[in-house]
């Protein structure tokens, strides 16, 4: 059995790289997105905000895998094209920038307005008031949301193979069904349980760091 587990480790890990690569590239342009969009939900301007309702409500309320096959199958009917990867990144990130706005607009929310009014007498301008005073509480609020979205998210990235890219499941599903044994998928599983679980731990010493702060 370890001579086969060795065999099938390579293609095992070559996976692993695509759904690293799909994780971290999703979290480096979801998160902002999801912190510009949570301050546009807040904004006093209607339009923007009724269209970024909209838009929440769109990604909350449809299935990432349907969202994923209409970037990359529905999409090129209006001549927009991406190749699969940049497919792939486009719909999780709009996804997850959704969810990443109603976490932050929560957290937005539970900052006292008082302390939004002492950073205007103390002169502060909008953008050093969100980056000095706004943001560090919100995070310091919304990692716990936060992390159990990055959690799905590790998970999630194994939808891609809908659009033919060859992450972790999709590698244990070739040895699978060439092999005709059930070993490829246990492995896959357990990575998977070894992604999250160092994302817990990473989340946690991110809680902790911010508990200090306070």
């Amino acid at each position: 059995m370890w001579h086969y587990i060795l065999a099938i480790l390579p293609a095992l890990l070559s996976g692993v790289q695509v759904t690293l690569v799909l994780f971290l590239t999703t979290l480096l342009l979801a998160l902002p997105l999801g912190i510009l969009v949570s301050l546009g939900l807040t904004s006093r301007f209607r339009p923007l905000r009724a269209s970024l309702k909209a838009y929440v409500w769109l990604m909350r309320g449809t299935p990432l895998l349907l969202q994923l096959i209409f970037v990359f199958y529905g999409l090129p009917i209006i001549n927009i094209v991406f190749q699969r990867s940049d497919a792939a990144v486009v719909a999780f990130a709009l996804n997850y920038a959704a969810y990443f706005a109603e976490i932050f607009r929560g957290g937005l929310q539970a900052v006292p307005q008082g302390q939004i009014e002492s950073a205007q007498v103390l002169q502060l301008s909008y953008s050093q008031t969100i980056r000095k005073i706004v943001i560090p509480q919100v995070l310091k609020n919304v990692i716990p949301a936060i992390g159990n979205e990055v959690i799905n998210l590790v998970k999630d990235s194994s939808l891609v193979y809908v659009i033919g890219i060859g992450d972790l499941l999709r590698a244990g599903n070739v040895a699978t069904a060439r092999d005709v044994t059930l070993i490829p998928l246990v492995l896959v599983a357990a990575i998977y349980l070894l992604l999250t679980g160092i994302c817990t731990l990473g989340l946690r010493q991110l809680e902790k760091h911010y508990r200090a702060w306070h």
